[in-house]
């Protein structure tokens, strides 16, 4: 549910939507106190390297419409019904999951299934400080605190008490992810990339086991997938992006975070690759994202570097997606052309990473002693 923010622009060449027949659909769909006598109106939300977003608006009211990118896509990826169906269940028990108000599978309304969710505004961090946080090194803190303790309280919902247990297969769900991610990449790469080949056999020869308490994943959770109070941004408003929401080990999640939080001494290739944003004085280290966690949840967290390696192995896979639906003329955005470099640079991250773990070795030191420079 990327790149949603205050801001819209014209629909892009390519990805418009058919107005009459969207409009006919959800006229029948959304309550008509809605609907009644408003006229529809569209907008797209910009960015987005994988799903589109639009802004859609009767009247006052604002809703978020989801659909898949343009073109062919993987098997299994950008699947709007299960994405509806995880926010549905997941939005009553836990309320920073935006409630999804209309699910339509019939391709003929628009091309591809789509859904609608309710719109939350605030601020999305993305690879620049928005002016909202200004230079106050306490927010960043107070903001990196109010990212990992959410991942926390989601980690904590009762899945057996809520009902929660057909969302997922938590049994081998690791085992899953590097059996699937590899065969992604096998389907995906446009040219041999020895690290990911490296990086294949090393996860499995050091497949975890399972937890003994399976969590609720939101299985994409990092910094510009969460909406921030525009009046007090140290309190998040909304999480963004369940797609691949799942039940399984809840290290998954936090793997995934410290792939994307970027810090000083990070290689150019992994900075430049995801937002550098967290590379800024005030912001939490990696290691304090880990020390704030295992504090918070109790968690087990001495095989965390797995879970990090995990995480930047998927990453430059769906880098790799994108680019080979450049590769082969199944989209011409520009915006991809250079993104099988950015493969490389992160597959030599991940594959250091492996080696050396050095990005991740933090247990047992203090938290004080660890954090980023707040001068």
């Amino acid at each position: 549910m990327q790149d949603i923010t205050s801001d819209t622009h014209p629909m892009r060449d390519g990805e418009e939507l058919p107005e009459d027949s969207l409009g006919n659909y959800l006229r029948s769909h959304l309550p008509t106190d809605i609907t009644a006598d408003q006229p529809m109106t569209l907008a797209q939300f910009p960015g987005g390297h994988s799903n589109l977003t639009y802004l859609v608006q009767f009247g006052d009211r604002e809703f978020v419409l989801r659909r898949p990118p343009v073109g062919p896509v993987a098997p299994t990826a950008h699947d709007m019904p299960r994405e509806y169906r995880m926010l549905a269940a997941i939005h009553p028990v836990f309320p920073l999951a935006p409630k999804p108000y209309v699910l339509c599978e019939d391709t003929a309304i628009i091309g591809v299934p789509f859904y609608l969710m309710e719109r939350r505004r605030g601020i999305i961090i993305r690879r620049d400080l928005p002016p909202e946080m200004g230079d106050d090194l306490s927010l960043r803190r107070r903001v990196s605190e109010s990212l990992i303790d959410a991942l926390a309280d989601l980690h904590t919902v009762d899945i057996e008490k809520n009902n929660l247990m057909h969302l997922g297969k938590p049994v081998g769900f690791v085992a899953r992810q590097v059996k699937g991610w590899s065969e992604r990449w096998a389907r995906a790469k446009t040219t041999e990339v020895p690290e990911m080949e490296h990086l294949v056999e090393w996860l499995r020869d050091r497949m975890p086991p399972d937890p003994s308490r399976p969590t609720l994943l939101h299985n994409d959770y990092k910094l510009d997938n969460v909406i921030l109070d525009a009046n007090n941004p140290a309190r998040l408003v909304a999480i963004l992006d369940w797609e691949m929401c799942a039940l399984g080990d809840p290290l998954v999640d936090l793997g995934l975070l410290l792939c994307y939080w970027s810090q000083k001494g990070d290689s150019e290739a992994r900075r430049e690759a995801i937002s550098g944003v967290t590379v800024l004085p005030g912001w939490f280290s990696r290691a304090e994202v880990v020390e704030r966690y295992a504090a918070r949840t109790g968690t087990d967290v001495s095989n965390i570097t797995y879970y990090e390696v995990l995480a930047l192995f998927k990453l430059t896979v769906v880098i790799q997606q994108i680019y080979y639906r450049y590769f082969v003329g199944q989209t011409n955005d520009e915006r991809f052309a250079e993104f099988g470099k950015r493969v490389a640079g992160l597959a030599e991250a991940g594959w250091e990473l492996a080696q050396t773990g050095t990005t991740t070795d933090h247990l047992g030191l203090n938290v004080a002693g660890r954090h980023q420079d707040m001068a």
